[in-house]
């Protein structure tokens, strides 16, 4: 046949301008996206020939020495990007069908002929037409050249646009068989021709593509040409797993724990999810980077930004590939749901099942996980109420008996609770100094009732959250009247109501000087050693949650409770016409707010009193 010399221009379809305007300016979120559709065409046009040659024994003979490959090359002062493959290439009639019509895919309409095993083997990926014209999204103009496997030279075709409305065809000769597509890069796009630049994008979109890639005039292949999720786990080892985190993740340590799952049902699609042995800088930013990828029959589509995990398991790294999910034209906005509703809650059954193999059969590493990532997985416990029960199992909290570690778990607390105890106790506070300081736990040390301290800003709503463990109630030691329960005798009960009769009288003289800084002074049987604490009034929330949203520090009804067993109290007690009882009662407040952690109002008159009383009893002046 002889060549068709002269050059046919073609209009697009109707729609054209609206979607090739979409795909340069607004549907790609990121524009290195163009290398990895390019990359993928080429790969399953690779991937066709091999298939077809079944069918066609006379393509055989048109096969040349050497694996096929695809090439990626780039010209600084040309301002060109080439990607070159020896796939099956197109004939004239295929590239008008496939790239003259938007969204129509000759991969598509090829993949419908197949059935069965023979559609499974050709692992044939993406919508042609579509991801082509993602080369607009940095392409002034792009020229594609072409030769489908089986026609003579002469046949070959050169297309050519600028992506504006129309195209043109010319015949070309070409010797050998595949596409190369030539991109002429857009101003403002010079970054792209770097080596490394390139090399980078393709290990990121591209790594597991089955064909070797090449970068310039160097024939090793970027990629590792294979996906580690898609080989059988009974052929990988914990190196290869641990080569891939790496791999993937850029960490020099090895994850704690990996899960490889391959979930087969109304939705096919593999898990390989990591655990990492230490936190990323960006765990508490708003957006974090890297976490979970979303590939699409091996192709990579997205990072997770809380779709597929929950934002308390943004820690973990690793792949999600669906061989079914649906997507729409870009591959980047997912659609249907159900299907990833599906995915998710599989993922977090999984992984949370994970962790508690970890805790139960490796305390130490799962100790390790805690220590870098329990505060970020206490978020479960109010964002994830379907899975609260499984969290709150994997919690672990510094005590009153655990020296310092947070190493308690809510089953260890429960299992060490005393006789008659019916309420599992904790106490928040800004850090564990303060709280193992608080005089709030002065009765629970006297009786040996452990009490979990929580220093975390995240433990205020995870005890909210949370309420009960195993049907006892989670109860603060610093709000409302002591509960002991079954846990006080007879005499604890008739001395805390002869106290109440023995100190009414000065009760109502401390709240009367404490007006407008104390809802209500009572006795209290939580003390031992401290003349006084401030408590949150019993019906509203948690003392240290009102810390953290008000300025203050105080609750909004905080209580004064006085310890009629201390000597301060007693000889208050015993003054009550003391001329200077008022400054005693603002002393007595004060100490209580600034051993709760939190800051006075007025610390220069706090300063006043306190040494003019001390000055009143050094010379005999005050009783």
């Amino acid at each position: 046949m002889s060549l068709q010399a002269e050059e046919e221009t073609f209009r697009f379809q109707a729609e054209a301008a609206q979607i090739l305007d979409l795909m340069a300016n607004s549907l790609y979120s990121n524009k290195e996206i163009f290398l990895r559709e390019l990359v993928s065409n080429s790969s399953d046009a690779i991937d066709r020939l091999r298939i077809e040659r079944f069918s066609r024994p006379e393509l055989a003979g048109d096969e040349d020495e050497g694996e096929p490959r695809i090439r990626v090359s780039f010209d600084k002062d040309a301002g060109t990007i080439t990607v070159a493959d020896d796939g099956i290439g197109m004939s004239r009639a295929e590239v008008i069908e496939n790239i003259g019509t938007i969204a129509k895919s000759g991969t598509s309409e090829f993949l419908r002929s197949l059935t069965g095993d023979q559609r499974r083997d050709t692992a044939l990926i993406g919508q042609f037409g579509v991801g082509f014209y993602a080369a607009f999204i940095v392409a002034e103009r792009v020229v594609l050249t072409t030769r489908r496997a089986g026609l003579p030279a002469d046949e070959a075709v050169r297309w050519s646009s600028d992506g504006k409305g129309e195209y043109s065809l010319e015949n070309v000769e070409r010797a050998e068989r595949g596409t190369t597509i030539v991109l002429h890069l857009r101003d403002g796009e010079d970054e792209l021709l770097n080596e490394h630049r390139l090399r980078s994008i393709i290990k990121r979109y591209s790594d597991h593509i089955a064909r070797p890639i090449t970068v310039g005039d160097d024939d090793s292949a970027v990629n590792q040409a294979s996906a580690l999720w898609t080989r059988p786990k009974s052929e990988l080892k914990d190196g290869d797993y641990h080569e891939y985190y790496r791999q993937l993740t850029g960490d020099f340590t090895d994850p704690l724990g990996h899960l490889h799952a391959k979930v087969e049902g109304r939705y096919d699609y593999t898990l390989l999810l990591f655990v990492p042995s230490r936190a990323p800088y960006d765990l508490w930013t708003p957006e974090p980077g890297q976490g979970v990828r979303l590939h699409v029959q091996r192709v990579f589509i997205l990072e997770d930004s809380g779709r597929l995990l929950p934002r308390y398991l943004r820690f973990v790294r690793g792949i999600i590939d669906s061989a079914d999910l649906p997507l729409n034209v870009s591959r980047e906005i997912l659609q249907g749901s159900q299907a990833i509703d599906h995915i998710r809650a599989s993922a977090v059954k999984k992984l949370l099942r994970l962790l508690k193999d970890m805790a139960d059969g490796e305390p130490e590493k799962y100790a390790e996980f805690w220590t870098q990532f329990g505060a970020v997985l206490k978020e479960g416990v109010f964002d994830d109420p379907a899975h609260r029960e499984d969290i709150a199992g994997l919690l672990r909290f510094t005590s009153t008996r655990s020296g310092g570690e947070a190493r308690v778990s809510l089953a260890d607390y429960v299992s060490g609770m005393r006789d008659g105890q019916d309420k599992i106790y904790y106490l928040l506070a800004p850090g564990l100094s303060d709280a193992a300081a608080s005089p709030h736990l002065e009765a629970f040390r006297a009786k040996d009732i452990e009490v979990l301290l929580l220093d975390d800003a995240v433990d205020n709503f995870v005890v909210t959250g949370l309420a009960q463990y195993e049907g006892k109630q989670l109860q603060s030691v610093a709000q409302g009247p002591p509960d002991f329960g079954a846990m006080a005798d007879e005499a604890e009960k008739e001395a805390a109501e002869q106290a109440d009769s023995a100190y009414a009288a000065l009760l109502g003289k401390l709240k009367a000087h404490l007006e407008g800084k104390a809802w209500d002074v009572r006795v209290t049987s939580r003390l031992t050693t401290s003349p006084a604490c401030i408590v949150a009034n019993e019906a509203e929330t948690d003392f240290t949650v009102a810390r953290r949203l008000r300025g203050s520090g105080l609750p909004a009804q905080p209580i004064l409770e006085i310890n009629p067993g201390h000597p301060l109290v007693e000889r208050l007690n015993r003054g009550q016409d003391d001329p200077r009882l008022a400054d005693w009662a603002h002393v007595l407040y004060d100490q209580a707010v600034l051993t709760s952690g939190a800051r006075i109002d007025e610390p220069g008159a706090f300063v006043s009193r306190l040494n003019d009383l001390l000055v009143s009893l050094t010379d005999g002046s005050s009783g």
